[in-house]
Formats: structure tokens, C-alpha cells, sequence
């Protein structure tokens, strides 16, 4: 049964963004930290097996986060599993590849799954299915489990379908901003591709998309990683004392996406990231800290970004000066801010501006 009490604007689009953060974090941790120890184990047939299961467990992350954002609105479960779907569609994480053939029938046009779709517009289309379920509550009746399907599943999923190609076109125009600072002096370009990644991080964005779809590499992706890693850092030093031990030790393990309710309610939280960034992106310019197109939105998960630095940059890039740069300093800085905007300057309050608001 749906929810029939008055919903406000403020609380419809934290419930939003509440069900993405959590759905984000179910998705993407698993592939993205055993991932990297799976690296080190061979190809055996069994580790094939299991990164397989990860990667395509991660390709259902659009439905897990239109399932959880319906169960923010206390939806049943056919209406959980009707925004789920919808959601999935939106996506746009299985396209159909016209040029591709179908191995089963020999018919051309074969469906293809990949990646986690985009998630700004899984966010847009879980919220319009929402949106559209709330309206119709009760109306449908006793044929509601045939005709919800139809109206809201599919239809809503139609929807977000045709509007997928102009939302995209936001990542790609953010990428292309990104993309331009590589023009710049490199301390320069650092510390705004730093900054721009630490905040991404705690967006609806895709910090590893971006970081793929606009192919950086050397200082960039190091850049764009150290600031992901900055923000972990900031996260994990201010949650430590204000949240309970497995919000924290998600984000460590990098989950930093389930913070996204409080940069909207609390942008404030950007401060102490964005210094932290400003100050770890030096170390990358002065110690040639480089990375892959595919380490630059990871930073310290699966310890992808520190990894990346050690195979892709100079040589003076050892096990303990990468433990140095990535961890030990970050975590410094972040000390450091958090000291100074909360216990000299009272800036802000910790214990309500990084307070986990997904539960």
C-alpha cells in the first residue's frame, strides 16, 4: 500500500537521494574491493567465475537503487518491484546493440549490459515512477497488479529512456570541463582536477565514468584520485566520532556516495574536502604521482589509486612513499581541518553536518 501522508518537496528529494546513496554502495563495493584482491590471486577458472558474478551483481545497481529509494517512500512490495524496474530501464545499463547478432537465433540486434548506466538519470526516472505511483495510489484497484506494471514499469521506463541521451550529455559536458584543466600549468591543473573529484565523489556523479569516459591518465588521473582519496580521508576523520563504526568503515572501504544526502543538506561539508584537496594535489605534481584512466575515481578503494601510482609513475614512487602520499598525509590534512573549522573557528558541527542521514 502506498504512503497516502503529505510528502514535501524536501522530504520527496532527500528520500531520493537517501535510496541512490545506499543503492550506490550495495552496487559498487563488492566489484570494487574484492576486485583488486582478486588481481593478485590468477585466472583460475573459480576467480573468473567470482569476478564475473561481481561485475554483473554491479550491473544491477540502477534497479538495487530504485528498490531502496521506493522503500524510502514505504512503498509495498509490487510497487518496490515496479519503481525497481523502471529505474533499471531508465538506466540505460542494457542497451540494444542493433549490430550485433543473437547467438540463439541468429536474428541481428543483441542486448548488452554494462557498467552501472547513468546514474543521474536512473535518479530521474526512479523519482518520476515514484512520483507517478504516489498519484495514482489506490486507483487502479484490484487490477493494479496488471496494470501497474504496464503504466508505471513500463511506461515511466519508456520514459526515461528518451530522455536518457540529453541527460548523459551532462557527464559529458562535466567531463569536458574536467577534461580542459589538463590545458593548464600542472600545479594548477592538479588542484582544480583534485577538487573537482572531491566533490564529485559525494555527488550523483560517477567519479569512475567520468574518469573513464574522458580517458585521464598520468598526473590527471593521479590528481583526479588524490582527491577522491582527500575526501575519504576528511569523511572517515569526521564520521569516526559522529556515526556509528560501520558507517565509517563503509567509507573507508568506499562508500563515500552514501554522504550525498548531506552534501545537498549540508554543502558546508565540502570545505574541509576541498582544502584537503588543494594541499594532498601538490604531492602529485612534486613527486610525479600518475594514474590510469580506470584508478582516477577509485582513490584509496580496493587501494586502486595508490596501486596505479606505483605501476604508472616514476620510480621514486615506492611502497612507502605511496603509503606516505595517499594515506598518512591526507589523513594529516584532514586532521588538521577538522581541528580548525570545529574546534577553533566553530565553522560547523560535525556531530549535524556529517551526521549519516540514510538511516
Amino acid at each position: 500500500m502506498v504512503q497516502t501522508q503529505k510528502i514535501t518537496p524536501k522530504v520527496f528529494f532527500n528520500n531520493i537521494l537517501a535510496g541512490t546513496a545506499t543503492g550506490i554502495i550495495v552496487g559498487l563495493i563488492p566489484n570494487a574491493v574484492v576486485a583488486a584482491i582478486l588481481k593478485l590471486l590468477g585466472n583460475s577458472p573459480l576467480i573468473s567465475t567470482i569476478s564475473q558474478s561481481l561485475i554483473i551483481f554491479q550491473c544491477a545497481t540502477p534497479l538495487l537503487i530504485g528498490a531502496l529509494i521506493a522503500i524510502q517512500f514505504k512503498f509495498a512490495p509490487l510497487d518496490v518491484a515496479i519503481v525497481a524496474g523502471a529505474a533499471y530501464v531508465g538506466s540505460g545499463v542494457t542497451k540494444l546493440m542493433p549490430t550485433l547478432v543473437n547467438p540463439a537465433t541468429k536474428a541481428p540486434g543483441l542486448y548488452v549490459s554494462s557498467g552501472t548506466g547513468d546514474l543521474i538519470n536512473t535518479m530521474i526516472t526512479a523519482a518520476l515512477a515514484v512520483a507517478v505511483t504516489l498519484v495514482i495510489g489506490s486507483k487502479f484497484g484490484s487490477v493494479k497488479i496488471v496494470a501497474a506494471p504496464i503504466i508505471v514499469g513500463g511506461g515511466v521506463g519508456w520514459i526515461g529512456l528518451l530522455i536518457l541521451p540529453y541527460v548523459s550529455k551532462i557527464t559529458t559536458w562535466i567531463g569536458d570541463v574536467v577534461n580542459s584543466f589538463t590545458n593548464l600549468q600542472p600545479v594548477i591543473m592538479c588542484i582544480l582536477i583534485a577538487c573537482v573529484f572531491a566533490v564529485l565523489i559525494v555527488s550523483p556523479i560517477s567519479t569512475v565514468a567520468i574518469g573513464m569516459a574522458i580517458q585521464l591518465n598520468g598526473l590527471s588521473a593521479g590528481a583526479a584520485a588524490m582527491g577522491v582519496a582527500a575526501t575519504t580521508m576528511v569523511l572517515i576523520i569526521h564520521s569516526w566520532r559522529t556515526n556509528k563504526s560501520g558507517v565509517t568503515i563503509a567509507i573507508a572501504l568506499g562508500a563515500m556516495k552514501m554522504m550525498m544526502p548531506n552534501l545537498f543538506r549540508h554543502p558546508i561539508i565540502l570545505l574541509p574536502s576541498l582544502v584537503t584537496a588543494v594541499i594532498t594535489s601538490l604531492p602529485v605534481v612534486f613527486l610525479q604521482i600518475h594514474g590510469t584512466p580506470a584508478s582516477a575515481g577509485f582513490g584509496l578503494v580496493g587501494l586502486v589509486g595508490p596501486l596505479a601510482s606505483i605501476d604508472a609513475g616514476s620510480k621514486s614512487i615506492t611502497w612507502l612513499v605511496a603509503l606516505i602520499a595517499w594515506i598518512v598525509f591526507p589523513a594529516l590534512v584532514a586532521w588538521l581541518c577538522r581541528l580548525i573549522f570545529t574546534k577553533i573557528f566553530h565553522i560547523y558541527d560535525e556531530k549535524k553536518v556529517f551526521a549519516y542521514l540514510g538511516e
